[in-house]
């Protein structure tokens, strides 16, 4: 699979890689505290060769420069926490234009509904078809946070508003980064035998 699928996966949290010739390279970037993530996920299933068949074969070197200033844009956002700027972080000319244009005629309308209802951002999750919004709350578990305290409430609602003037259902889970990765919850034989207990007495 792809790094930016694997690595989240194995380690947790927001990921980078690159493949440096030799071998795949991950590193996590800083989730700020309080970021919440709102997807809209329609009943059908995005077919990928679909999702690549609307791309083109080759890009202009505007486009190439435009995005890589944004992901880098995105990066910086995410370190710092400045979540304002993630607006701009995932601008995109590489696909979301194609994609939405094409494939998600929902797409532009429903990330208009979720920054206008308070979201940081929203752009199109991976090839699509699920919409992914970030907002923002308090700290800690968002169900430990008064209503004023988060913006997916009236996020979600806009999302699913957008959807079904295009006719689209789906549902809209909301949800956090997890900074915990791939966890063994059981061995067999197991490794706490004799004086040595290890965690949850695997």
């Amino acid at each position: 699979g792809h790094p930016d699928n694997v690595a989240p996966v194995i380690y947790g949290g927001i990921q980078v890689g690159i493949h440096n010739g030799t071998r795949w390279v991950t590193e996590r970037v800083p989730c700020p505290a309080g970021l919440q993530l709102v997807m809209f996920i329609p009943d059908f299933i995005g077919k990928t060769s679909d999702a690549r068949s609307v791309l083109q074969p080759t890009i202009s070197r505007e486009d190439a420069a435009y995005n890589i200033s944004r992901v880098a844009f995105l990066v910086h956002a995410l370190c710092v926490g400045n979540l304002d700027n993630l607006k701009w972080g995932v601008e995109d000319r590489l696909h979301q234009p194609q994609r939405g244009g094409k494939l998600y005629k929902y797409l532009y309308p429903m990330i208009e509904a979720a920054e206008n209802a308070g979201a940081a951002c929203a752009y199109l999750s991976g090839a699509g078809p699920t919409v992914m919004a970030i907002t923002a709350g308090a700290s800690g578990d968002i169900f430990a946070q008064r209503e004023k305290e988060r913006s997916d409430l009236a996020v979600a609602k806009a999302m699913r508003q957008a959807a079904k003037e295009f006719g689209v259902q789906g549902q809209v889970v909301v949800t956090n980064v997890s900074n915990e990765g791939a966890r063994v919850v059981k061995v067999v034989p197991p490794f706490s035998t004799g004086g040595i207990t290890y965690r949850d007495n695997i």
